[in-house]
């Protein structure tokens, strides 16, 4: 599917910045599955400085500095992307025993499971904890497939979790959304890999879109889509198998992929310092258009992931100001 996406964000400050210095992860990585057209950016005020670079995960990150007085910032992409059907995993793939699969990413030497220790390891938003790990332990039975385990817990977090786009911020502990069985799908996709790395899994966090449907007859709305998160399971010696707790469902043709990371701190839409400023007030919107007719409808869980998001642009993006 090819797609035309728009992402808008705009900061307005009380006083004014006299300097800022950003970072903007908001250009899709290419991916086996996903392709990347022209990117524009146009950022206001205009930048003294702009330099594009990859960073430690292979992510796209523009830098910008704005060096003159302004109580207004607003950073718009505009993106062309085609998502493939070729993710590598689908929901019948076979894997080892989940232990089997943990000893092997302790133990073997080779070089991409070397790399995939890291997302096994605490980060700044997720830390392992005895209380994931026995959330987990009812999904991961002794000498269960590490796959259907994961599409296990995948599905309870789903079930057992209310989407609530008021609940969490970015600062809301982990322990708390587990508690209150409540959150947005940041929330979820860090849950899930904190639960992972409890048990000595790598999961990492993948940010992205997620194309929103309307109801039957209805137009479409231009900006009601929604910045998504979700996650990826390491398989030792195979690759990364992405899942989607928020909506159940392993990503497909309706997921384009922004960056991903160790969780939310890596993959940030847009981050910074800055001089001044006081106050501020965000405005994001975001549009994935489609631009050819699709062959056939998407699946029911698909469907259902439109109705579940359209909400989430201000509660998973507004939440690193720059």
């Amino acid at each position: 599917m090819k797609y035309a996406i728009t992402h808008h964000t705009a900061y307005t400050y009380s006083s004014g910045v006299a300097l800022c210095h950003n970072e903007a992860r908001l250009l899709p990585r290419e991916t086996p599955w996903q392709q990347c057209g022209l990117s524009q950016v146009i950022i206001q005020p205009r930048p003294a400085l702009s330099a594009e670079r990859t960073d430690f995960f292979g992510n796209r990150v523009l830098y910008f500095a704005v060096q003159d007085i302004h109580q207004r910032l607003e950073v718009s992409v505009a993106t062309r992307v085609q998502v493939l059907d070729k993710r590598p995993f689908t929901p019948d793939s076979p894997s080892p025993a989940w232990e089997q699969a943990r000893q092997q990413l302790h133990d073997d030497g080779n070089p991409e499971i070397i790399e995939a220790r890291q997302f096994v390891l605490n980060s700044p938003f997720v830390a392992s904890a005895a209380a994931f790990r026995d959330y987990a332990s009812a999904s991961f039975s002794p000498e269960r497939p590490l796959l259907e385990a994961m599409a296990d817990l995948n599905r309870r977090i789903n079930q057992e979790f209310t989407y609530d786009p008021h609940f969490t911020t970015v600062a809301t502990p982990l322990h708390e959304v587990l508690k209150e069985r409540r959150g947005v799908c940041q929330d979820f996709a860090h849950l899930a890999i904190a639960c992972l790395r409890s048990l000595g899994l790598a999961a990492r966090y993948v940010s992205g879109y997620l194309e929103t449907l309307p109801p039957p007859g209805q137009p479409r709305l231009v900006g009601a889509d929604a910045s998504h998160a979700w996650l990826a399971i390491y398989v030792p010696g195979v690759g990364w198998a992405e899942y989607d707790p928020t909506n159940n469902c392993m990503p497909g043709e309706q997921h384009i992929t922004l960056a991903w990371g160790r969780d939310y701190a890596d993959v940030a839409p847009l981050k910074g310092v800055m001089t001044g400023g006081g106050s501020h007030t965000l405005e994001v919107s975001v549009d994935v258009e489609p631009q050819e007719a699709r062959a056939t409808p998407p699946d029911a869980t698909a469907a259902a992931a439109a109705a579940t998001i359209a909400a989430e642009a201000t509660a998973v993006t507004a939440v690193t100001p720059p």
